[in-house]
């Protein structure tokens, strides 16, 4: 039988908050469970905004250690002057 693709983390809490907020919008749950959903869906905010934070950290490593700003005027002028010292 195949797989289903695995739906990471982020994506998935951040689908099981939307149906959350659906629910609670609709105004016909009990208050005891609308609580509960409320609850459920602080906790999964927090994890989501966790989440967020260590991929932002990660791109600002990236960024800061490895990798130049992009400049792509700068890049078709690096070409041409490469393409005239060819033809010179």
């Amino acid at each position: 039988m195949p797989r289903k693709p695995r739906t990471p983390p982020l994506e998935k809490s951040l689908i099981e908050l939307e149906t959350l907020v659906v629910q609670l919008e609709q105004g016909d749950t009990p208050l005891e469970e609308a609580l509960k959903l409320f609850e459920k869906g602080v906790n999964l905010t927090r994890q989501c905004q966790q989440a967020l934070q260590v991929a932002e950290q990660k791109v600002d490593i990236l960024i800061g250690e490895n990798l130049e700003p992009f400049h792509p005027n700068a890049t078709q002028d690096n070409e041409s002057h490469a393409t005239q010292a060819l033809d010179d």
